[in-house]
């Protein structure tokens, strides 16, 4: 019996740990707002946070992920930066057809909590793994400016 910490809630897995992470959160656990984009970690579609970190849960299996905290977007929303992210992405329309977007919003909290004030090419590398087929990526970039203007008046008070 595994037991996994998913967005502050503790669930028992009882079988294969070698499963990716993306099936065990789908298909056990039921969220399904983690999408399978490629299967190959290339697109980003499928990106978690382990312990605060971006990861492809596609590639990564139960048994990686035993012992970390895993948030995935169902829970972005209990952070700051997450709800600063929603936001913004919500303020500057950036959803075209969405599919995407749950790993770009995993992406784009993962780098504003490590760097609260990025600039384009911190944007641009941190953002680089995952794919738009919508190519929304100016709108992604201004979001993730914005945010990161919302947090720092935010913390200002």
């Amino acid at each position: 019996m595994t037991t996994l910490t998913i967005n502050n809630q503790s669930v028992q897995f009882d079988d294969d740990e070698q499963m990716p992470l993306l099936w065990f959160l789908r298909d056990e656990a039921g969220l399904t707002g983690t999408k399978f984009g490629c299967g190959i970690a290339m697109c980003g579609a499928c990106t978690v946070h382990l312990d605060g970190l971006p990861v492809r849960a596609c590639q990564t299996t139960v048994a990686a992920a035993k012992g970390k905290h895993i948030t995935t977007i169902e829970g972005i929303g209990e952070t700051s930066v997450g709800l600063a992210v929603r936001k913004a992405w919500m303020d500057l329309d950036v959803v075209q057809c969405g599919y995407c977007q749950s790993g770009q919003i995993m992406s784009a909290t993962a780098l504003l909590s490590q760097k609260a004030n990025p600039d384009d090419s911190d944007i641009d590398a941190a953002m680089s793994g995952n794919i738009c087929r919508c190519a929304t990526y100016a709108r992604i970039r201004a979001a993730i400016h914005q945010a990161a203007t919302n947090m720092s008046e935010e913390a200002k008070g």
